[in-house]
């Protein structure tokens, strides 16, 4: 099979997307498929062997350290070229856009995957009143495409509610072989710790911006002098983040990529995950899969990866010392461990395996569906009498 993969957001950006893009395309390009990228322009050309087509992108002011792509009639001109036998237009928002009118116009069929809470973080940039807007685009996108996906159950039942026609879940999955409690490294547990390896040392990884909640931690760090933080990651937040935990234990790393987040993950004592505005929220996985206890803010899609006490800890992100109080719980003796031991039993089920069988399968079926629809088509008013 031939395929096109159209997406807001791939290499070098790293973030749950392109982490699920990455997994999916290795395994398809395993099964004998023929797939290529088209994305913002980032000076990367090639994964793999797939390659990967660049659109001029530029900076948006929202959000200055992510870069974006218009939408292009390159993207119409690729699809011609390339003539794939489907396309998926991944998260369409900006050059996404291009990928669903091409895609229509040039008859391909089509998948649509929703990855970002674009409405929800409406609230956050104090811009609630385009959230009505938001939603009325996205929907308008994505029932454009023959088939949507979504990564989580809660955000497949607000897709429907909003209208958003032929949704189904896409499910998540893990790379238990790149992660592990076998990767803890003394030099990295010193670099997350300041310097103070006696420490408990909180992990975050995740895009540091508005609506990831992350203030709600410098309350724990101030409940426990024992508690140092390590943020790894980066966005249009850090400055600010920077200047708020001014004072306490906390280490910015930066983005940490391959082998050194790995030994991020291992060497750190807990992770916490503040956010509530995910689709998903991979890294909470990735934390699981590290042999890590997990604190994470309450919502639809943490509900559906935690187990509150059993394989994490969830706590109430509304209410002002819930994070101090979940961490504080993990101290309880025996309760750690034995949350570490469920979640991480529970992490081994999971690979990637299994979700991209699952997406060939939707591919297979909107391909199937067309052909049909075709048929029918051709047959004209005959197929209507008999």
């Amino acid at each position: 099979m031939k395929i096109a993969i159209v997406t807001e957001t791939f290499l070098p950006s790293t973030d749950g997307i392109v982490t699920r893009l990455c997994a999916t395309i290795r395994w398809l390009q395993e099964q004998g498929h023929h797939v290529t990228v088209i994305a913002p322009d980032l000076g990367v050309y090639e994964f793999g062997g797939v390659k990967i087509e660049g659109i001029p992108a530029r900076s948006f002011f929202l959000y200055p350290s992510k870069q974006l792509a218009m939408p292009s009639r390159k993207v119409g001109a690729l699809l011609r070229r390339l003539r794939p036998d489907l396309v998926h237009v991944v998260n369409p928002a900006v050059l996404g856009v291009a990928g669903i009118y091409y895609g229509r116009k040039l008859r391909l069929p089509m998948i649509a995957s929703y990855h970002t809470q674009i409405p929800n973080y409406a609230d956050y940039y104090r811009l609630p009143f385009l959230k009505p807007i938001l939603w009325w685009w996205l929907r308008l996108l994505h029932n454009r495409a023959d088939l949507n996906l979504c990564t989580s159950q809660s955000v497949l039942t607000e897709l429907r509610a909003h209208r958003f026609r032929n949704v189904h879940l896409w499910n998540r999955g893990v790379d238990m072989e790149s992660f592990g409690p076998r990767h803890r490294n003394a030099d990295m547990r010193a670099l997350l710790s300041g310097g103070q390896p006696g420490q408990t040392v909180l992990l975050y990884v995740g895009r540091l911006a508005a609506e990831k909640g992350i203030e709600q931690i410098r309350d724990a760090l101030h409940a426990s002098p024992q508690l140092c933080l390590a943020l790894v990651g980066d966005g249009p937040h850090r400055a600010f983040l920077e200047n708020y935990f001014r004072g306490t234990n906390t280490i910015f790393t930066g983005f940490l990529h391959g082998e050194s987040l790995a030994q991020a993950y291992a060497s750190a004592d807990l992770f916490v995950f503040p956010s509530t505005t995910e689709t998903l929220g991979l890294v909470i996985l990735e934390a699981i899969a590290s042999g890590l206890p997990v604190a994470a803010g309450r919502s639809g899609p943490t509900c559906e990866q935690i187990e509150d006490g059993v394989t994490g800890v969830l706590f109430d992100g509304d209410r002002p010392g819930a994070l101090a109080e979940a961490i504080a719980s993990l101290s309880e003796p025996g309760l750690r461990e034995r949350i570490t031991g469920n979640a991480y039993e529970a992490a081994g089920r999971v690979s990637w395996k299994e979700p991209s069988e699952q997406l060939l399968g939707y591919y297979e079926s909107v391909l199937h569906e067309k052909k049909r629809a075709l048929k029918m088509k051709a047959l004209g008013p005959r197929s209507s009498s008999n």
